[in-house]
């Protein structure tokens, strides 16, 4: 659910965190060591942020690897599990807050499977379109872009789209809710868990800064104060127990927490760079 901005009454522009985090997907590919976690530079051409994008201090190699191992660690994680589903019959894929993913461009054999919904704030996605096609980018009939007000009935205008709340569906909001109240999160998942049973959200969450690794904490400190500079604050922020129990709550049979750890021996054993994901940033899968 990333803000954006217009100058001028000019069209709309994805908010600098999200060009962060394509930009860290794809440093993950020109910097780190192969066999990649995700290979994705679709992100990196839809920003254009010019040539000189490896000299911004937010893409400093050593500085930023543990946060781009988490980057790329949830991204894949989240694919393998529509995948995982996918396998298991489940045709509906919701990406909310959808920003500048690339899914749809980089999986067309597994999105061929899916209808997918990107949802997303209509200046942004207005945005997004015009870049797909000035990239060369065809929209797939399995493609739905869903413009959206998140402060308005975004779940129904996700409905008239042509989501099956009847049938299940794999939900994901990454990086999405650490810029949400309490209450806007909690709205969230209680809409997700009215889908049919079968049904996943997959969510990220952002754990107290004196929760996290010490090592990380004053680079948590430092996205923090940039988050509210930057004038896109963060607005909720939980421990594992304080997720899980969120996810009961509003009504889902189980809720399972991802540890960094897990994305860690996942993806990243053996990697000789030093490169884990930080525990900052950890995943809740809640199923109906």
């Amino acid at each position: 659910m990333s803000p954006e901005r217009a100058v001028d009454g000019a069209e709309a522009e994805p908010d600098h965190t999200a060009v962060r985090v394509a930009l860290w997907r794809a440093l993950h590919v020109r910097a780190d060591p192969p066999p990649h976690v995700i290979e994705d530079e679709v992100g990196l051409a839809l920003a254009d942020p010019g040539d000189d994008w490896r000299e911004r201090p937010d893409m400093d190699v050593e500085a930023t690897r543990r946060v781009r191992a988490s980057i790329v660690a949830r991204a894949r994680f989240v694919e393998d599990l529509v995948e995982e589903q996918a396998g298991r019959g489940v045709d509906q894929y919701v990406v909310l807050g959808a920003g500048l993913d690339t899914f749809a461009q980089r999986r067309p054999e597994l999105g061929g499977k899916l209808r997918v919904f990107e949802v997303e704030r209509p200046g942004t996605q207005a945005w997004k379109r015009r870049r797909l096609a000035e990239l060369g980018y065809a929209v797939p009939d399995w493609l739905r872009f869903v413009p959206v007000d998140f402060e308005g009935d975004w779940w129904g205008r996700l409905s008239a789209a042509g989501l099956d709340t009847e049938r299940p569906a794999v939900v994901a909001a990454t990086g999405v809710t650490m810029y949400l109240t309490l209450d806007a999160v909690t709205t969230m998942f209680r809409r997700v868990a009215t889908l049919a049973p079968g049904s996943t959200l997959v969510t990220t969450f952002l754990r107290p800064v004196d929760d996290v690794e010490p090592e990380q904490r004053a680079q948590l400190d430092v996205a923090v104060r940039g988050a509210r500079a930057a004038g896109t604050p963060f607005l909720s922020f939980f421990t594992p127990e304080q997720m899980l129990e969120l996810g009961r709550d509003c009504g889902f049979r189980e809720t399972r927490h991802v540890t960094a750890a897990e994305l860690a021996e996942r993806y990243f054993r053996g990697a000789g760079d030093g490169s884990m994901p930080s525990r900052g940033e950890e995943v809740m899968v809640a199923g109906r």
